[in-house]
């Protein structure tokens, strides 16, 4: 599955539903008296044509007339009719995810921990890729009128004014950010993986090993996750009164990995170590400059993310920090199900413990097939147990 294809339904039967049909919703915490598609039309200046087709997301109308038909709307407080008969009703029994892609380990498993609690709940899932969607809020706004709760990987496809118009209507859990970048207050509750700390970790194990020269792989500014694993590789260096490198902002796919791994074959990046965002770009890098003919760790430590079951095979085992993305797809289940049966949101994130997992990739004599976990690190709410 590509990121253009249409969304997808996965019910414990596997069957598909479409949940793209571009439909803007939007709703305020007490109904505003008068508000119709007419008085939105009168407010932005344009026909009731206009609207109609800018909340159906067609692609007609320019990018100028559109943003003022949305300020109208979100002036006004408008919510289209059907789309508000269908937010204020919970029978559905489906639950919306909402993803990037499909593409890469990280994304199955988060799918498979989420569809896996959805169906032992008598659930089915709805889902929405947001890559190559030309209206990601228009998106989750109409798949809103067709779930009982929806979570959304990251805060990027929540902006504030679609928080806005599902709060009180439709629990949303956002999965792996933080407090500040998710909008909607009290009514959206966050659920999410530890990062700073095992980062932090990691990155200090490596310095202990004698490197000088690392550069982390990954760019901050694509994901809050990602972020957080970047401030965990600086506090490590300025524990030491050293200062980090910028990081080699890539995104993280297999391919950004091998231009990375030729960056350093050519010399453009003096590197003793690599610290990366995810696996996927570490396995990448590893095997590239192994093809030609480099060392790791002996010229070169490549340390990773996620510990996908090839880190634990490949030769040295790769370093990496292990995740419970399987936990914390079934988590978000977990907790949109107590929300649409009546629960209050969570008053702080729900964060799940991550350890760091030796292996020969950093320079480590390897002990076991599968490597030494180190101490878990965590900072929970409610810890369900350490993956293992």
């Amino acid at each position: 599955m590509t990121p253009s294809q249409p969304a997808q339904s996965t019910t414990p039967a596997a069957s598909a539903s479409r949940s793209d049909a571009p439909v803007t919703t939007r709703h305020a915490p007490k109904p505003a008296t008068g508000a119709t598609i007419y008085s939105v039309a009168e407010r932005a200046g344009v026909s009731i044509a206009t609207v109609s087709r800018v909340l159906q997301g067609r692609a007609v109308v320019s990018g100028a007339t559109r943003q003022k038909v949305l300020d109208a709307v979100e002036a006004l407080h408008y919510v289209p009719l059907g789309a508000a008969r269908s937010l204020a009703v919970r029978h559905h029994e489906a639950y919306g995810l909402v993803i990037p892609e499909l593409t890469g380990p990280y994304y199955s498993e988060l799918l498979m921990g989420f569809e896996t609690r959805a169906a032992e709940l008598g659930q089915s899932v709805v889902l929405l890729l947001a890559n190559g969607k030309s209206d990601v809020p228009g998106a989750v706004g109409h798949l809103a009128t067709r779930v009982d709760g929806i979570a959304v990987l990251g805060s990027a496809a929540l902006p504030p004014m679609l928080a806005r118009a599902l709060r009180g209507r439709k629990p949303v859990v956002v999965i792996a950010s933080s407090p500040p970048d998710v909008p909607g207050g009290d009514s959206v509750e966050l659920v999410a993986a530890e990062n700073v700390h095992s980062s932090e970790h990691l990155t200090d194990h490596v310095l202990d090993h004698g490197r000088s020269r690392l550069f982390y792989v990954g760019d901050p500014d694509q994901a809050c996750d990602i972020s957080e694993r970047y401030a965990g590789f600086v506090a490590a260096h300025t524990a030491r009164g050293l200062v980090a490198a910028e990081p080699v902002r890539v995104p993280f796919r297999e391919s950004d990995g091998v231009a990375v791994a030729d960056r350093v074959i050519s010399g453009e990046l003096d590197a003793d170590a690599l610290v990366c965002a995810n696996d996927e770009l570490a396995l990448s890098i590893m095997t590239r400059l192994q093809d030609a003919g480099r060392d790791v760790p002996g010229d070169i430590a490549v340390v990773g993310w996620d510990d996908v079951m090839t880190s634990r095979y490949v030769r040295p085992g790769m370093t990496t920090v292990r995740q419970p993305v399987h936990q914390l797809g079934a988590l978000a289940a977990e907790r949109l199900h107590q929300r649409v049966d009546g629960a209050t949101a969570l008053p702080a994130a729900v964060v799940l413990p991550t350890e760091v997992v030796l292996r020969g990739s950093c320079g480590c004599r390897p002990e076991a097939p599968t490597g030494a976990a180190l101490s878990p690190t965590s900072d929970p709410l409610h810890s369900p147990e350490s993956p293992s």
